[in-house]
């Protein structure tokens, strides 16, 4: 019997110190500030999911009045201002005009933890041709003097009412949290410039330096209602090149007294292929395409120049490096080649957009929240991609960032397109994309929120 009880005994001890040692490992893995507690989380959900009911006509009529009323990257001006109202009347205390037309809004309750929230506000030269009654019908001059269209199709319409919703429901539920919320709406993520303008401007020596950074971006092929997540590297380094191609012009019948710079163009445009399929590690992620080639003027008539536009994606530094220093050497030599006067190459700087890295912690926390919110079937893991977003510039200034993807399509039509190859959907910046407003919207504001409540809440 004393034996049997000291087994006993030994078999209580070792399930009380199994469990103070689970209790010590999720103490352990929690971010500062962070309520674990499920029923929290589920009390939360149902607060918010009320204010999301109670406020969502307003929601509604602000996406469609944004969708509507689009403004080219760098010329924000009516959309900074609206979203600066919506801000104020919410109660935050609102800054308008940090880097072009940046706006933030700062709204503090007590001591902890500081989260930033971003939007970004511009939209794309696209002719819109959804149909929608709300369709954009906004021409504008670009900066070639060409007239272009103007419209939402990369979903920052819906970023800037699912941003502005979370901001409404966050500020009503000031009894569920404790810290310092940082709203900001970015000018030209388009071009990528907007981060860097921001925080050239003092984004984080003016205002709160945020301890997590959030952001969502719609996803064109997933359905309304869930979300999607990368951990670690999530999208690419981005530069932007143009060439220009000199040759010697003359006419087409008499082409031994030029030298061609289509031709050469030609050259140039086959040999950069060479650069991903023939120097780059076939492990390491890599893209050179050339976008734009423009020249000549008539059909008999050899041009003096061509200009190339191109593209250029990696995930290392080390090899956009020897991406962009390959472009360069291929075009020289092509020009050496025929005897040609030297192409001039120019990578522009300012639109340059640095790789995305989600902070792994970050993200892992929130991808748990998001399971038990939306259920674990609504949250899917989405691979790199080669597109780019500088919302990684805040992950650069040190601060942990988190983007996720949101569903924006009516999940039969995704499935129709999975089943028939002849029915695609439509893509980001397609002039047909369209999210489905109410279940995205509301998605939309119940992930981020219940996301800035995660690390926030009491």
């Amino acid at each position: 019997m004393r034996q049997q009880r000291r087994v006993s005994n030994q078999g209580r001890n070792k399930r009380v110190l199994l469990m103070a040692a689970a209790l010590t490992l999720l103490t352990v893995s929690a971010l500062p500030g962070e309520d674990r507690s499920s029923s929290a989380t589920t009390k939360r959900v149902a607060a918010v999911k009320e204010r999301l009911a109670a406020d969502y006509e307003r929601m509604e009529t602000l996406y469609k009045h944004l969708h509507s009323n689009p403004e080219l990257s760098l010329h924000e001006a009516a959309t900074s201002a609206r979203l600066a109202q919506e801000l104020k009347a919410i109660g935050f205390d609102v800054t308008q005009r940090v880097g072009g037309y940046g706006l933030v809004g700062v709204l503090k309750n007590g001591d902890g933890p500081t989260v930033m929230v971003r939007t970004d506000m511009d939209a794309l030269p696209v002719i819109e041709r959804t149909g929608l009654p709300y369709a954009s019908k906004v021409r504008k001059r670009d900066k070639n003097e060409n007239e272009v269209g103007v419209m939402h199709a990369c979903g920052h319409d819906m970023h800037m009412t699912v941003w502005t919703g979370t901001a409404r429901v966050l500020a009503s539920m000031k009894d569920r949290w404790k810290g310092t919320l940082l709203f900001i709406a970015q000018p030209a993520e388009e071009i990528g410039a907007g981060a860097r303008m921001m925080l050239e401007a003092g984004l984080f020596k003016k205002f709160p330096r945020p301890d997590y950074a959030f952001a969502l971006h719609c996803a064109a092929n997933l359905p309304h209602g869930s979300v999607a997540y990368t951990e670690g590297l999530a999208m690419a380094n981005v530069d932007s090149v143009d060439i220009i191609v000199h040759g010697k012009g003359g006419h087409g019948a008499a082409p031994h007294t030029t030298i061609d710079p289509v031709v050469l163009a030609a050259r140039i445009v086959l040999d950069l292929q060479t650069l991903v399929s023939r120097e780059i590690n076939p492990i390491d992620p890599a893209v050179v395409t050339v976008g734009s080639i423009h020249g000549g003027s008539k059909h008999n008539i050899i041009p003096n120049d061509v200009h190339m536009q191109l593209t250029v994606r990696s995930t290392k530094d080390s090899v956009r490096k020897h991406l962009l220093d390959g472009i360069r050497r291929i075009a020289e030599a092509a020009a050496k080649g025929a005897g040609a006067p030297l192409p001039e190459v120019k990578v522009n700087p300012a639109e340059f957009t640095p790789a995305l890295h989600n902070d792994p912690a970050l993200t892992s926390k929130t991808v748990a929240v998001f399971k038990e919110v939306l259920g674990p079937d609504k949250v899917v893991s989405r691979p790199p991609m080669m597109g780019g977003e500088d919302f990684s510039r805040y992950g650069r200034a040190r601060v942990p960032i988190c983007l996720f993807w949101l569903g924006t399509i009516d999940p039969k039509r995704v499935a129709e397109a999975e089943k028939d190859p002849a029915r695609p959907l439509p893509s980001l910046h397609s002039d047909l994309f369209a999210p489905v407003p109410e279940p995205t919207i509301k998605t939309g504001v119940l992930a981020m929120s219940v996301a800035v409540l995660h690390v926030l809440g009491k």
